[in-house]
């Protein structure tokens, strides 16, 4: 069976067969599948909930990003960017959403999610139209970050991905990611064609076969608990709606949508499509849309997984419907806990040599965008500098915003965020007003 090319007017409508569709969503899947069950557990934590709910929170986090992503990707008038976006729980609200459960319980946290990206769909059509001040210079800066400040992640799981464990940072660990790391990199060597695009779903597997024989990974409890479970609607009772938690949330909104607005820029670079104003107002309408609902089924806010978009830079698969098959899967995920049982067995260091390629691939790209910025006789140099020192400051110093009011740490404590918010005004600063008085000139004269 051939894959569709010729009628494609766009890379990411490209269609495959079914085998390989969903053999590359499992691998979209495998890759985010740490970083989207991460959030409910701290939060669940937080609450003080028993393990029967925090494991409740985990299959509702599955089920809601499965449904985000499949809305995302595939579309509908007036929602969804119709692009390779993979949608998953922000860890961007994690810190906020925890302060609000300890004090009120998962009620108020529920009911501010609620509130706060109800009114973040209101907005969305602001941030749809600042595309035009988003250049090469501002996008390079932002796709670099994103893939810099995933770094840490795939060096902790590389670790073990738990700083209690005894084994935390041990050769053995370590030496399994570089194992899965180097798989990778002979499958990309001396694979040919699909070899290659499924080298990291092959590194997994290989990767987790060979925990096994270490004894690293155990798969005996795979079958213990249902096998099937039904979303609950306000398992945890009916939203509470408080002023100040609604408030504190909404400057989580705002990160969010900065960051899916990166995101959704990001992505159109690496798939080589065009990315308007129109487009990022869908995308921004699905991410606001899925988290307002989310809380319905016991979950917290959605956005873009900057993981699987370096995951479609490395394997070059731009299809959106192979992302749409990762979402179906995360939604099988949400009803049938036993096979997000099976790929929680996957050891961390395994996902962590996998994340230093994919997220490495991120900043490549970004460093590819910025190669193309025009760099004499104006202020890029000086964007470029700045943008990137202010989106490594989280990342080298967690701590460094720690002092400061809650709204500076809220929208700068994210590396990501600090950078196109800083990469953005600067451009209009130094370059916008640079162009305006250049083109005056010929006017006047």
């Amino acid at each position: 069976m051939k894959q569709n090319n010729s009628a494609c007017a766009r890379p990411e409508d490209q269609r495959y067969p079914a085998v390989k569709t969903f053999a590359w969503g499992l691998q979209h899947v495998l890759t985010m599948y740490g970083g989207i069950i991460a959030p409910p557990l701290i939060i669940g934590s937080a609450a003080g909930l028993g393990a029967a709910d925090i494991g409740l929170l985990v299959t509702a986090a599955l089920f809601i990003s499965g449904l985000s992503t499949l809305l995302q990707s595939l579309g509908v008038p007036f929602f969804g960017s119709r692009l390779p976006l993979v949608q998953g729980v922000s860890f961007a609200g994690v810190a906020t959403m925890v302060t609000l459960a300890t004090g009120g319980g998962l009620p108020v946290v529920f009911g501010a999610v609620i509130a706060s990206s109800l009114l973040g769909l209101l907005i969305t059509p602001f941030f749809a139209q600042i595309i035009r001040f988003f250049p090469p210079v501002v996008t390079g800066c932002v796709i670099t970050v994103i893939g810099l400040s995933l770094m840490p992640v795939a060096a902790r799981w590389a670790m073990g991905g738990n700083i209690k464990a005894s084994d935390w940072g041990s050769p053995s660990n370590i030496g399994l990611a570089a194992f899965t790391l180097g798989v990778i990199l002979l499958l990309n060597r001396m694979g040919r064609g699909s070899v290659t695009r499924i080298a990291v779903l092959a590194a997994m597997v290989i990767g987790t076969l060979a925990a096994v024989a270490a004894g690293k990974a155990n798969f005996s409890g795979v079958f213990d608990g249902d096998w099937v479970a039904m979303p609950t609607l306000f398992a945890f009772g009916a939203p509470v709606f408080d002023g100040a938690a609604i408030l504190s949330m909404f400057l989580i909104v705002l990160v969010l949508l900065t960051e899916t607005t990166a995101g959704l820029m990001a992505i159109g670079e690496i798939v080589g499509t065009d990315v308007n104003g129109k487009r990022i107002a869908n995308g921004l309408r699905a991410d606001m849309l899925t988290s307002a609902i989310a809380p319905v089924f016991n979950s917290f806010p959605q956005s873009a997984f900057a993981q699987n978009i370096g995951l479609v830079a490395i394997t070059s698969i731009k299809s959106r419907f192979v992302v749409s098959a990762g979402g179906l899967i995360l939604v099988a995920l949400g009803l049938l806990p036993v096979l997000g049982r099976i790929i929680a067995c996957i050891p961390m260091p395994v996902l962590g040599g996998a994340g230093v390629v994919l997220f490495g691939s991120v900043a490549a790209s970004g460093i590819r965008t910025l190669a193309k910025v025009d760099y004499k006789e104006n202020m890029n140099l000086v964007v470029v500098a700045t943008a990137l020192a202010f989106g490594m400051i989280p990342i080298v110093m967690p701590t460094f915003y720690d002092r400061f009011p809650d709204w500076v740490h809220t929208l700068l404590h994210s590396g990501i965020s600090a950078t196109c918010l800083v990469a953005f005004l600067l451009n209009i600063l130094f370059n916008t007003r640079l162009l305006s008085s250049r083109r005056r000139v010929p006017e006047v004269s």
